[in-house]
């Protein structure tokens, strides 16, 4: 994987503020040492906002860092402006969207919990049509499509040389959800069986019979980074979705996917299980 503008932004300001705190300064004495307001130095370091390289070159030479941490924060900082190749689409997609894209070209692995439809990343085009048309805020058929052409290069990623690695915990009823008619449906779940068989992706069932499970609220993404301290969690709601990496936070929903692992069905029965429906389409 290489490693990205926001994973180098969030590695950036986590290192910042361990040289700080090892130095012994303050935010004040910081910032009073490179000519940088407090609010400036507290941004550098809750990995918000864009980095000026000569800034953190002075930071570290007042923190004491070596000549190795340095020229890796200073090369950091720089990275951290690298684009990706959505910024130049000709229309524009959400702010969510927006930094979804980046963690997930940055993620070495992605672990979805899908309650109401197949992830994304295993889509067929005509299922992602149907999905986005039967959103909540009607849309006009242009960005019907220019939503669709978006998900249909995120796929991309998982044909990369170093992909991320994909593990799907799907709930029973997002198979039987008749999503598009009974061939879209029907091509879905080939698609999917087809997807089970690649060795970057992991598909696992939760089938009805396990009944109450520990994410009943709904679907959610755990988006993991370079290290567990990077990971970011997504979460689905109207009209976007809620991003969330504080430590409980993360600790929670990694607990919730393991429980979920554990209670949904092996590889190999879910996809005997995804046949099954397919059949029964």
């Amino acid at each position: 994987m290489t490693v990205g503008p926001t994973t180098r932004r969030r590695q950036l300001g986590a290192e910042l503020r361990r040289l700080r705190e090892r130095g012994g300064l303050t935010l004040d004495e910081a910032g009073a040492r490179v000519g940088s307001s407090k609010a400036t130095l507290s941004r550098y370091e809750t990995k918000e906002g864009s980095v000026k390289w000569p800034v953190v070159d002075a930071l570290c030479r007042e923190y004491g860092a070596t000549d190795e941490e340095r020229a890796a924060l200073v090369e950091l900082a720089k990275g951290a402006k690298i684009q990706g190749w959505w910024r130049s689409l000709a229309d524009p997609i959400p702010q969510s969207m927006n930094l979804m894209l980046t963690l997930e070209d940055e993620a070495v692995r992605e672990d979805h919990y899908a309650s109401m439809y197949i992830p994304g990343l295993l889509q067929t085009r005509a299922y992602s049509e149907a999905v986005h048309r039967a959103s909540e805020m009607r849309c006009p058929e242009q960005e019907v499509q220019h939503m669709v052409d978006i998900r249909m290069k995120r796929q991309e990623l998982l044909l990369r040389p170093d992909p991320p690695h994909l593990w799907a915990v799907i709930d029973e009823a997002a198979l039987r959800r008749l999503v598009g008619g009974r061939d879209v449906m029907r091509e879905q779940l080939r698609r999917l069986a087809e997807s089970a068989d690649r060795p970057e992706v992991t598909v696992q069932v939760l089938p009805f019979a396990s009944g109450a499970h520990a994410a009943a609220v709904g679907s959610f993404v755990i988006l993991g980074g370079p290290a567990p301290e990077l990971d970011v969690v997504y979460v689905d709601v109207l009209g976007g979705g809620l991003f969330m990496e504080k430590p409980k936070e993360l600790e929670r929903y990694r607990l919730a996917f393991q429980y979920l692992s554990a209670q949904a069905l092996g590889p190999e029965a879910s996809v005997e299980l995804i046949h099954r429906i397919s059949r029964e389409c």
